[in-house]
C-alpha cells in the first residue's frame, strides 16, 4: 500500500501539521503564510509594540484562520458565528500541531 503524507512547515522549517489530505495541508499552509504577513505588517507599523511575540503569533493565526469573518466585519457586516467556532480548530488531524513559538 502506498500512503502519501503532507507535512506543513512554517518559514523557520518547524513542522506544524502532518496530514494525508492535500486540501487540508494547502489550507493550513495559507493560514501560516497569512499569519506571518499579518505579523510583519503589525511589527512594521509598530502596532501593539508591547505585545509579546507569542501573543502576536496567536493573534495573527486567529485573524488568518478567521479571514472570511474579518473581511465581513471590515465591510460592516456581522461575523458568521458558525464559522468562528469552526475556525478555532484547524481542519484535519491536529493532534500533532505544535503552537507557533516566538523566534529568538
Amino acid at each position: 500500500m502506498i500512503e502519501i503524507e503532507y507535512i506543513v512547515k512554517d518559514s523557520n522549517g518547524k513542522e506544524r501539521l502532518r496530514t494525508a489530505d492535500k486540501k487540508v495541508a494547502d489550507a493550513y499552509d495559507r493560514v501560516l503564510e497569512n499569519a506571518e504577513r499579518l505579523a510583519q505588517l503589525l511589527r512594521a507599523d509598530q502596532v501593539l509594540p508591547n505585545l509579546s511575540e507569542a501573543d502576536l503569533e496567536e493573534l495573527t493565526l486567529y485573524l488568518a484562520r478567521n479571514a472570511q469573518n474579518v473581511e465581513r466585519v471590515l465591510k460592516g457586516k456581522a461575523p458568521e458565528r458558525e464559522a468562528v467556532a469552526a475556525a478555532s480548530v484547524p481542519a484535519g488531524r491536529t493532534d500533532n500541531v505544535a503552537p507557533i513559538k516566538a523566534a529568538g
